[in-house]
């Protein structure tokens, strides 16, 4: 009988705790959006994970192995009028991908850095290269890989359905799913602090 117990309390605990790690609690979302203008004006780099921020983390690999990705057209014409208003911007993914080159080079995305886990390692390098301050940069990342990463930059970004690390660290979490105008969301961000605005 008290182990029957013991198993329901732990099986009730556990079922919390999938839960919480599958839906954020919408008033941790709601607090993690309260970022000052000031900081979103400060940005001079906006630099990102690939798979589960601007695509939904999903590859689709086909029998004779090759790979495809599907990327958001809202988030694309986010990063280009970014690169119009003198915001450079940066994908830095653990995974080589010919689908991500192709991509990058269509939207030309000046910083391309692939296979490289080391995020925030990265991150660093990069900033030293640009002399680029943590204040002046935006990272948006997914994975626990990428938590340091967000948590070192000026401005630190999360999907709603990243890994617990990832929503630890981060100063804002998009209203907007991965892959589907999250990257965007941050882009006017940044735009309208900056007083960029393009027509619609």
């Amino acid at each position: 009988m008290l182990v029957r117990l013991i198993l329901k309390i732990v099986l009730v605990l556990s079922l919390v705790l999938v839960l919480a790690w599958c839906f954020p609690n919408p008033r941790t979302i709601e607090m993690k959006a309260l970022i000052a203008k000031d900081r979103w004006a400060a940005i001079r780099l906006f630099a990102m994970d690939v798979d589960g921020i601007l695509t939904d983390g999903t590859v689709h690999i086909s029998s004779d192995g090759t790979e495809s990705k599907t990327f958001s057209i809202l988030d694309g014409m986010g990063l280009v009028r970014l690169g119009k208003a003198g915001i450079a911007t940066a994908w830095i993914s653990g995974r080589a991908s010919g689908a991500t080159t192709v991509r990058a080079t269509e939207l030309k995305i000046p910083h391309l850095v692939q296979g490289r886990v080391d995020k925030i390692t990265a991150l660093k390098e990069l900033a030293s290269a640009l002399g680029l301050a943590p204040e002046q940069i935006v990272y948006m990342g997914d994975d626990d890989i990428d938590a340091a990463a967000i948590r070192w930059a000026g401005i630190g970004v999360t999907v709603p359905d990243a890994m617990p690390p990832a929503i630890a660290a981060a100063d804002y979490i998009t209203r907007r799913p991965a892959g589907l105008g999250a990257v965007r969301e941050i882009c006017e961000h940044i735009l309208a602090a900056q007083g960029h605005t393009f027509p619609a």
